[in-house]
């Protein structure tokens, strides 16, 4: 399959009329997860029960278990104590138990009805504090919360950004309904941000996470929608002669890279992210689609045929020679740039299977990451560590995580239900 029927197809497909966002979490056909592999060597970590813990909506101790747990870097040891924040820690006890770290808090209700969730890290083989923080939220912000104790834990013992209170897109085929979605990085918390008969794609996070370009074929051709979360306003940034695909975000948020056909053959635009703005990059007599910012803002990645089938190139973000950059493999698409600029994400196909690929751009040296066949759309969580992608499973489509060693890997699927299309957010301010 080329690439004009494989990777352009999935931009042209449409967008439906409705928007909905929905108040709460959607209650049917959630997420489920299942995790299997371990790092190359896990942190054993003891969390401790937080005192008055069982008075929220969800354990917040539960939370930040399955939060540290999915990584596969940290070797959860197992104890019934509840241990206060405010407690006296006994060093030796607790490191004789076979941890290296001990997480304990203490829960409180509030006079207006939120919850003060304060909590401590602890070294326990230098037996002295990590760290300590103290967050007063709503009841119905439990999750958020547990997440962000879990990024700082996660921070501390490893020395790199956490990523459990981020959010992801992705879209949800159920029965003849398509569903763009917004989630909690885990998948729970999930909101319905757009609802169409017809399929929904291409969802891209703008640096701030409050807005999500798309494209709709609402008017009968592919246009191309940013979306305000916050005020649930639309803005059409495309709507030219001819297709309009595959929107991404400039890395400061003010123009969105595109893919239009309105002279002929398709070629990469940039163009403000309110509209207006239009500037080509590419001319050639062959497709050019999938743009990619690279980190800095100063290149574009993206899908071009120009050399017979198709590879990713890199070009100037105001234009020039487009440079070649995967040589491996005749068949290679879905351009993503890892957050630190290193690296490059995409799916190849080998042996008649579409699989997830990591390359490291400065040597050019390559890792599959993926053991499935049917592999697209990928998305780095923002600290990097992790890729999600589409995959299939059977009949149905499914998002998996892995990380960028290959060696821990996540299913998330959803019953009855096809799920494609993901986007990791960014870091939330």
């Amino acid at each position: 399959m080329n690439v004009n029927t494989k990777s352009l197809c999935r931009f042209l497909w449409a967008l439906g009329l409705s928007w909905l966002m929905a108040a709460s979490a959607l209650a049917q056909d959630h997420l489920n997860i299942q995790i299997s592999g371990v790092g190359a060597s896990q942190i054993p970590v003891t969390i401790a029960g937080f005192a008055n813990d069982t008075g929220t909506p969800q354990k917040i101790t539960d939370i930040i278990k399955a939060d540290l747990a999915r990584t596969g870097l940290f070797r959860l040891v197992g104890t019934d104590a509840v241990v206060p924040e405010s407690a006296s820690i006994d060093y030796k006890q607790w490191k004789a138990n076979g941890a290296d770290a001990l997480v304990t808090g203490t829960v409180q209700k509030t006079a207006n009805g939120k919850i003060d969730v304060r909590y401590r890290l602890y070294d326990l083989g230098k037996a002295s504090q990590l760290s300590a923080l103290s967050m007063v939220a709503p009841a119905n912000m439990t999750r958020v919360t547990a997440h962000k104790i879990a990024d700082d834990i996660y921070e501390k013992l490893t020395g790199i950004k956490g990523m459990f209170s981020t959010r992801i897109a992705y879209v949800v085929k159920s029965g003849r309904e398509y569903r763009l979605e917004i989630a909690d990085s885990d998948g729970e918390g999930r909101q319905v941000a757009l609802r169409s008969s017809e399929p929904i794609i291409s969802p891209s996070w703008s640096p701030d996470g409050t807005r999500v370009a798309y494209v709709s074929f609402e008017a009968k051709k592919p246009v191309v929608y940013v979306q305000n979360l916050v005020t649930r306003q639309r803005t059409v940034v495309a709507n030219y002669k001819g297709n309009n695909s595959a929107p991404a975000w400039s890395p400061d948020g003010s123009k969105l890279a595109v893919a239009l056909s309105k002279n002929g053959y398709t070629q990469i635009y940039t163009v403000n992210s309110s509209g207006g703005g239009l500037q080509q990059l590419t001319n050639t007599r062959s497709i050019n689609t999938e743009p990619q910012f690279s980190a800095d803002g100063r290149w574009i990645y993206f899908t071009s045929d120009r050399s017979g089938g198709p590879q990713i190139y890199r070009i100037g973000v105001n234009g020039g020679e487009a440079k070649r950059v995967t040589f491996a493999g005749s068949y290679n698409i879905s351009p993503r740039v890892s957050p630190d600029g290193k690296s490059l994400a995409y799916i190849s196909r080998r042996g008649g299977g579409y699989q997830l690929y990591l390359m490291d751009l400065e040597n050019g040296q390559e890792q599959r990451l993926s053991d499935t066949s049917r592999d697209e759309s990928p998305s780095f969580s923002p600290n990097g560590q992790f890729i999600m992608y589409a995959t299939g499973a059977g009949s149905r489509g499914v998002l998996s995580v892995v990380s960028v060693d290959g060696r821990v890997k996540q299913r998330l699927t959803m019953k009855a239900a096809d799920v494609r299309e993901p986007s990791w957010g960014p870091f939330m301010k």
